[in-house]
């Protein structure tokens, strides 16, 4: 099982999305746990303060140390320890699948301005981005990371070629996806798709995904052609 920690001012924001889909259903199976934390609780004066002024003046407050050394501590994890941060390094599959091979992940949440740059520097293990955009806290970046990671876990989906089958999982995007009807106010879902004929099924979801990684992100282009380990998308 992994456990899974969120230190966060909103705890009622992670745990309406963690009793949905399947973040719900996998720790109903008994393949995830969760355990959401109040930063407040580590307070310790009685207005519950977890903000000040940020030193060397400037707008808007920082979130303190204290509250957040604490409440880990609290936790006494055993893994890695993430700040979800609009000044970490990029979020990826690759991080989703580390910590899905894990047994325990703790994410501390931000709000307002910043964090305390020490909490960062001596408590987490990761600082990490969902993107180049700054959200309003941490929260919704948590579930991000929360939802690519627990997916992962064997007996999460309804079958592993679920997730084997998406986008980066083999470092290029998916191809596209059609159901029915076959035609819908004049668009057609491709002949090919339609031909029973698995091998140029293949080979056309092969080009495809090869196509749109090339045209959108033209930096997974490159970092798949030099990929020493690479292998066409299970299909």
């Amino acid at each position: 099982m992994l456990a899974i920690d969120v230190v966060t001012l909103f705890p009622e924001v992670i745990a309406q999305y963690l009793a949905a889909s399947i973040p719900a259903r996998a720790a109903a199976a008994g393949l995830v746990q969760y355990r959401l934390v109040q930063l407040r609780d580590f307070t310790h004066d009685r207005h519950a303060t977890v903000d000040d002024y940020p030193y060397g003046g400037g707008a808007g407050m920082v979130l303190k140390p204290e509250p957040f050394f604490e409440a880990v501590d609290s936790l006494r994890p055993t893994g890695p320890v993430v700040l979800l941060s609009a000044r970490g390094r990029p979020f990826t599959h690759d991080d989703a699948v580390r910590f899905s091979l894990g047994e325990r992940l703790t994410l501390l949440c931000g709000h307002y301005k910043d964090v305390d740059q020490r909490v960062a520097d001596h408590l987490a293990t990761d600082e990490l981005s969902i993107g180049d955009f700054v959200l309003s806290g941490g929260e919704p970046a948590a579930l991000c990371l929360i939802d690519a990671v627990v997916r992962l876990l064997p007996g999460a989906l309804g079958d592993h070629e679920s997730a084997s089958s998406d986008s980066h999982y083999e470092g290029l995007l998916s191809p596209p996806s059609y159901t029915r009807p076959p035609e819908y106010q004049g668009m057609a879902v491709p002949e090919v798709l339609r031909s029973g004929n698995h091998a140029e099924i293949a080979a056309w979801r092969e080009a495809e995904a090869e196509r749109l990684t090339k045209e959108r992100r033209p930096d997974l282009w490159d970092k798949y052609l030099t990929r020493d380990d690479k292998t066409l998308p299970l299909i």
